[in-house]
């Protein structure tokens, strides 16, 4: 692969989650759409609400991130006289990327993993777990840096709130919607004629959109970790060390505490288990796929 590729990569990544993004805006159409089909203009008045609700409940997360995330995982902020080498190396991937120095944390857990949270770069914390810390050498530990900060450098949980924040309207939409029809909200009278299989196609939209939802926010999810192992190359120079490091977490089988839900896309390594977890409801690629992809990288 030509030593320019991650530039390909990383070009591909951001029109794919355009793409995925536009997908959630289609089906926002659809759903409202849909209400209208089946309801009648009167009886759609609960959309803007629960929107307000979905925008209000999931921008209010992604302001207080960084202290929701480090709460979850039970991660402890250090100063530089705390852990001087992992603070140099963080140093080194700052000056190449251009971006403000994080705050630094770390989860007392022996499985090796690290994340990255924050609002924007100014509010960003990358934490290590202290298994990453003892079983990674410093070209790995290095990569796994470069990966972190790309997620503040690509401003990721920008890109998954707006995920979250349009699948949860989806899902509040689908919800009243559904309630709204069992609990007899129906058009007026004088559209009892309108088109049977339109009211029906209506009515499989609005059960399957929360489904769509969450496979295109899982899609997003990968696309952006994709992305992010792109953007390490880009500041490192170096596809060896970070795919090195995944190599690492491919062969070691001990899973982080803080592994629900809420967390798990935050991590370099899905703490969820995949033979549990469909792929398409992953929010990680494959750790071989990706390792494959920046092997190709090195030649």
């Amino acid at each position: 692969m030509p030593k320019d590729s991650f530039r390909e990569l990383q070009q591909s990544n951001k029109r794919k989650t355009v793409g995925l993004l536009m997908g959630m805006a289609v089906l926002i159409w659809l759903i409202s759409y849909a209400a209208l089909t089946y309801f009648g203009v009167s009886g759609v008045g609960v959309l803007p609400i629960a929107v307000g609700i979905s925008l209000i409940s999931v921008w209010g997360s992604y302001y207080s991130s960084d202290s929701l995330v480090v709460r979850m995982t039970g991660a402890r902020i250090i100063q530089e006289s705390d852990n001087p080498n992992l603070f140099n190396l963080i140093h080194e991937v700052t000056i190449a990327s251009g971006l403000p120095m994080p705050k630094v944390a770390i989860v007392i857990d022996s499985a090796p993993n690290a994340f990255a949270t924050g609002r924007d770069p100014d509010h960003a914390l990358i934490a290590f777990t202290t298994g990453i810390l003892e079983v990674m050498d410093r070209d790995q530990l290095q990569g796994v840096v470069a990966h972190e900060m790309s997620h503040v450098a690509n401003r990721d949980t920008l890109v998954s709130a707006i995920a979250a924040t349009t699948a949860g309207a989806i899902a509040l939409l689908s919800d009243f919607l559904m309630r709204m029809m069992w609990f007899g909200g129906r058009r007026d009278d004088r559209d009892s004629n309108s088109n049977p299989i339109a009211l029906v196609i209506s009515l499989v939209v609005m059960i399957l959109a929360p489904l769509a939802a969450l496979l295109l926010r899982s899609a997003i999810s990968r696309r952006r970790e994709s992305l992010a192992d792109a953007t390490a190359v880009s500041f490192t120079r170096n596809p060896a060390g970070l795919r090195s490091a995944l190599e690492v977490l491919a062969s070691d089988s001990t899973v982080v505490k803080a592994r629900s839900n809420a967390v798990a896309h935050v991590w370099i390594e899905s703490p969820l288990d995949s033979s549990s977890v469909s792929k398409l409801f992953a929010t990680h690629p494959p750790l071989q796929e990706r390792i494959a992809t920046l092997r190709a990288m090195e030649s």
